[in-house]
């Protein structure tokens, strides 16, 4: 009988594993790389690599470790206040707590206890990084309700997602420069872009239930809008690098970024949702060849 309940113990607790998992979109990683690429791009920017390589790893490994945890939860905020909207579409409908796998209440706990281990991490930062952190929670946690309110909860996104240019560039630096900035805003175009072309997958859906995207507002234009985000943010990083863009290796990576953004522009069709998801999930390409390219063009 022991051995009985032994193994249905374990069994619900797989089972409340993946659930846990599904929650949190750890199946799914392209959700915390998004976030975690521009912390790496803001840090390779900033980071003496005179200095040895130790430290730029060591904080490399905080800003992914705390990319995974802020990505969890902020899914399950989502998840929580968009409850009965992803009831409605087709493509969320079966989340946990749209589908009532997992209370509220358990979700919130789950979600508590990832921000407080994401403070344990937030804390191995200086002051005003540890500043900066407290304002992208604020950010996480407000951005699920802008598709209520607005055509441009992408952009909104972009302001959350990139939030981590700014923070590891703190990590390292004290006072901020106009590179920096430029940086954070092509990271924002870059995501505007990209989050365009994932909410394309819902168009039918949200149009249906009232919610808004730039995906609706720019439905008849989406190529010419996403070329322009795209655009916008390769000019910039481009114009970041300019006087160091000789023939060399990372000159070529940020070619290279150009050309996979030229990719999904191709590829993707509003009316396919698998191209859309496909050209979405080749910008943690895109995110790992900046990141490369600005490492190799500081070095």
């Amino acid at each position: 009988m022991n051995i009985v309940f032994g193994i249905y113990k374990k069994l619900i607790m797989i089972k409340q594993l993946i659930i846990f998992i599904d929650l949190t979109r750890l199946n799914k990683p392209i959700g915390f790389m998004l976030l975690f690429w521009p912390c790496s791009w803001g840090l390779a920017l900033g980071y003496d690599f005179a200095l040895g390589a130790n430290k730029f790893l060591y904080f490399l490994l905080l800003f992914f470790l705390g990319s995974v945890l802020m990505r969890s939860a902020g899914c399950i905020i989502n998840d929580v206040v968009d409850k009965d909207l992803d009831q409605k579409v087709l493509r969320t409908k079966n989340r946990p707590v749209a589908a009532n796998k997992i209370t509220i209440q358990r979700s919130l706990i789950y979600a508590t206890g990832l921000c407080l281990t994401a403070f344990v991490i937030l804390m191995q930062f200086n002051n005003q990084t540890i500043i900066l952190g407290f304002g992208s929670m604020f950010l996480a946690f407000t951005y699920p309700f802008m598709k209520r309110i607005t055509f441009w909860p992408q952009l909104f996104l972009g302001l959350t997602f990139n939030w981590g240019v700014i923070m590891s560039w703190s990590s390292i630096n004290t006072t901020f420069s106009s590179d920096v900035i430029l940086l954070y805003i092509a990271a924002i175009f870059w995501t505007l872009g990209y989050d365009t072309i994932y909410g394309a997958q819902d168009i039918a859906d949200d149009e249906i239930i009232g919610v808004k995207s730039t995906s609706i507002k720019f439905k008849n234009n989406i190529k010419k809008f996403v070329s322009l985000c795209y655009l916008i943010s390769s000019i910039l990083i481009i114009h970041i690098f300019l006087n160091k863009m000789t023939i060399n290796i990372g000159t070529f990576l940020l070619v290279f970024f150009v050309i996979t953004l030229i990719f999904q522009i191709i590829i993707f069709d509003k009316n396919n949702s698998l191209s859309c998801l496909r050209a979405f999930k080749t910008n943690n390409l895109s995110g790992l060849i900046v990141f490369l390219g600005i490492t190799v063009l500081r070095i």
